[in-house]
């Protein structure tokens, strides 16, 4: 696909100035310059051109905007002073799998003051001997070449870093959730609690009505034994008076 109706599908029914960022790799330049992208892309952030065939950036519009560009896998061997004059504010820069040979090609980017990141893996000039140090020395603005700065450090990479912080955040989301399983459950225990303090002062009424009911039994028999006695007694006198009867008839 050319690049113009490329650039015009990724549109997707936005004016220029509405985008921040643009798309367009693998897509064919015809002559070798950049078509359709105008000076009325004037918000945008982010551009990628990989691999589209590029020999030239002379017709790159100013895009006072553009943070970072991906140019990788090219066929750009110069020109780059177009760089500094069109996109004043770049900080990321990938020039890798281009035809980048000399130190002197890379003069024109002492004017990019902002450039932070340059990328240029695959192109011939990393074959010279002494290339890192002489580019940092050229570029000194330039913190991070090939992903590394000067002393070998990796350059930090903004995925992994959002990366981190999703796995923050599901920690956090998992530490509430924790919370709220902690007190269902304290919930759940404190109810049972409750149940079983229930069913405790049950039993023990129960076990109160029982026993008043084996206090009533008592003393039901201590009155049934009383009412013997009395009826015991009652019998024994009688017995007495009719034995008292007899004597008196025998006299």
């Amino acid at each position: 696909m050319e690049m113009k109706k490329r650039i015009s599908l990724e549109l997707r029914n936005k004016t220029p100035a509405e985008v921040a960022e643009l798309v367009v790799d693998n897509c064919r330049s015809s002559d070798g310059e950049i078509e359709g992208l105008t000076d009325e892309f004037k918000e945008l952030e982010f551009l990628s051109m990989v691999n589209v065939g590029l020999t030239s950036l002379a017709k790159l519009p100013t895009l006072p905007k553009l943070r970072k560009l991906e140019l990788s896998d090219n066929n750009i061997s110069g020109s780059l002073e177009t760089l500094a004059e069109k996109c004043a504010n770049l900080i990321y820069l990938n020039l890798s799998g281009n035809k980048i040979k000399e130190l002197s090609t890379l003069e024109a980017l002492q004017n990019l003051k902002n450039l932070k990141s340059l990328d240029l893996f695959n192109c011939e000039i990393t074959t010279l001997e002494d290339y890192r140090e002489s580019i940092f020395e050229l570029l000194p603005q330039v913190t991070y070449l090939d992903g590394f700065d000067a002393e070998d450090n990796e350059a930090p990479d903004s995925e992994a870093d959002d990366d981190d912080d999703d796995d923050e955040d599901g920690e956090e989301g998992a530490g509430q959730l924790g919370d709220y399983e902690e007190e269902e459950e304290e919930e759940e225990e404190g109810s049972e609690g409750g149940e079983v303090g229930l069913s405790y002062l049950m039993k023990e009424d129960i076990q109160d009505e029982e026993d008043d009911g084996d206090y009533v039994e008592e003393e039901e028999e201590e009155e049934g034994e009383e009412e013997a006695d009395v009826r015991g007694e009652k019998r024994k006198r009688v017995a007495e008076d009719e034995g008292e009867d007899d004597d008196e008839d025998d006299d």
